[in-house]
């Protein structure tokens, strides 16, 4: 029996899983002691739990997708809307440095399950369905490629697989970064402290007499550094900031139909991140708007919390057990090479320090699965430690724009292979 449900029980669920996972975090010392991400931890017990009732009852839950796919939009809307020039500047070389990183690794990523698949006997082109098409380039390119492999390679089921295997990355991706970054930063030595909830930032009042931060006084903090940070919003800046999150969906959703099958096609989040960068650097410079960061801060990390929520909450177990003991012996190897690469590789070049550790978990994150699961790996650090303001300033850049054009030239590249 299949229960679809609509946009208001899919929000209820959702929080009910992050007030889950917040809940195991706290009381379960191994989920603390390794960085684990609340959504993960409230997700994967809601996932058992659907596949139980599948198991036992034949039940099937079907989620509204629409409310996922709009917060995922808003999340890396919030994104471009934190990121003026001068940050954008700030990145400089370590910036270019894990774009390069990145780049290689997803040249080994694909290697390795085209490898791994004629290894075991399978089509070569599973091998890049379990590699960087589902894997780095999550759900979307797996959507998207899967169609592709379908109707031109002749590649049987891709999209169905492809999926599959970016849910396996979404999962592993949130369980690994913060083990990775935890043995890393117990080699260098540091210990947690707890981080200040409360701001010390001064308040300045508004015109109406309400209180009121702008981004001249919020230039310490860097959206999503400090998820649980205490942020003094007014229902004036609330609504402005929701005004500012439709007009970059808008504007994705517009360019995404301007740019279908032309040689400029990006996934629909590309186009909400570069119009959210437009929107506030055009109001910043040329019509010195004040933007509101600590309301762009709160509706971003709520957005971030909600879709991972979300799309773990809709994990079906059983697709992932289906998918056939080849396959999940190429996911593991791929697991296995992230965590080695992003233990040895990434936080050696990047400077073997805290921030290179952050970085890691970040790369674990959207190395397999994706950019919210990089920042939400991240904050699991940050929240026990102290902040890293070079990981969040770079990670959610790489992960949500370089990543995706680098993986498409090297996905065209790996088809024209001659054994492919």
């Amino acid at each position: 029996m299949e229960i679809v449900l609509n946009g208001y029980y899919t929000l209820i669920l959702a929080t009910i899983v992050l007030l889950l996972g917040k809940l195991l975090v706290k009381k379960i010392k191994f989920l603390e002691n390794f960085n684990i991400p609340e959504p993960v931890a409230g997700g994967l017990v809601a996932a058992a739990i659907v596949y139980a009732l599948y198991a036992f009852f034949g039940y099937t839950f079907t989620f509204q997708r629409e409310l996922q796919t709009a917060f995922m939009l808003m999340f890396f809307a919030s994104i471009g809307l934190s990121a003026d020039f001068t940050r954008l500047k700030a990145g400089g070389a370590p910036l270019l440095m894990l774009s390069v990183l990145v780049s290689i690794f997803i040249v080994i990523q694909n290697a390795v399950g085209v490898g791994s698949a004629m290894a075991l006997g399978l089509d070569p082109m599973l091998g890049l369905v379990a590699g960087s098409i589902s894997l780095t380039g999550g759900h979307g390119t797996a959507g998207a490629w899967g169609e592709t492999l379908e109707q031109t390679y002749g590649v049987a089921a891709a999209t169905t697989l492809g999926v599959a295997c970016a849910t396996y990355g979404l999962v592993a991706g949130g369980v690994i970064g913060g083990p990775v970054a935890q043995r890393l930063i117990k080699k260098l030595g540091l210990k947690p402290r707890e981080l200040e909830q409360a701001s010390s930032l001064s308040e300045v009042k508004s015109l109406d007499g309400e209180p009121n931060t702008t981004s001249k006084d919020y230039a310490a903090e860097e959206i999503f550094e400090k998820a649980n940070s205490n942020r003094l919003i007014t229902a004036t800046s609330a609504i402005e900031t929701l005004a500012l999150f439709a007009a970059c969906l808008a504007f994705a959703d517009i360019m995404t139909g301007i740019a279908k099958d032309t040689w400029f096609e990006l996934p629909t989040f590309v186009w909400a991140l570069f119009g959210g960068v437009v929107i506030r650097n055009v109001l910043t410079t040329v019509f010195n708007f004040d933007m509101f960061d600590r309301a762009i801060d709160v509706f971003g990390n709520a957005a971030l919390s909600l879709f991972l929520a979300m799309a773990l909450l809709s994990l079906k177990l059983w697709e992932l057990a289906g998918l056939g003991l080849p396959i999940l012996v190429i996911l593991i190897i791929q697991t296995i090479v992230m965590v080695l690469y992003a233990s040895f590789v990434t936080f050696n070049i990047m400077g073997r320090d805290y921030d290179s550790a952050v970085l890691a978990a970040g790369h674990c994150g959207f190395g397999l699965g994706a950019t919210p699961t990089a920042i939400a790996n991240m904050q699991a650090i940050t929240d026990r430690y102290v902040p890293s303001h070079k990981a969040f300033l770079i990670v959610p850049m790489v992960g949500a724009f370089f990543v995706d054009i680098v993986n498409a030239i090297v996905l065209q590249a790996f088809t024209k292979l001659p054994f492919m």
